[in-house]
């Protein structure tokens, strides 16, 4: 008979008895599916006693990170996003030209009096 043979060889440290079946209750969950513009589904599994209300209708898909909904025919589609714009951006859609330039030439009259030289 050969020694050193290791008695727990083929079996996890720490998985009780070999051929132990139960492993403890499970709860009672429902499992709800999403879908992402790709087509991929995600199954997320909720406790059975979550309100329906406080599933979310929305998640980020983890195949693409892309939004995913629980229609699968319409899948929700990737917000655009918009690139930063600057002040000058936003005062450029507020104002016409025409109106920049009287802005313009009446801050320079109040600059010009200021200073004396109107």
């Amino acid at each position: 008979m050969a020694s050193g043979g290791s008695a727990i060889r083929g079996t996890r440290v720490g998985s009780g008895p070999m051929g132990e079946q139960d492993r403890g209750i499970l709860a009672d969950r429902i499992a709800v599916s999403y879908w992402d513009a790709m087509g991929n589904e995600t199954v997320r599994y909720f406790s059975a006693q979550v309100d329906p209300e406080e599933i979310p209708e929305i998640i980020d898909s983890p195949h693409s990170g892309l939004p995913a909904g629980r229609d699968k025919e319409n899948p929700p589609e990737v917000a655009i996003n918009e690139p930063y714009k600057t002040h000058l951006a936003y005062v450029k859609e507020r104002r016409t030209e025409k109106e920049a330039v009287s802005i313009l030439d009446e801050a320079l009259d109040k600059l010009r009096q200021k200073k004396g030289r109107a």
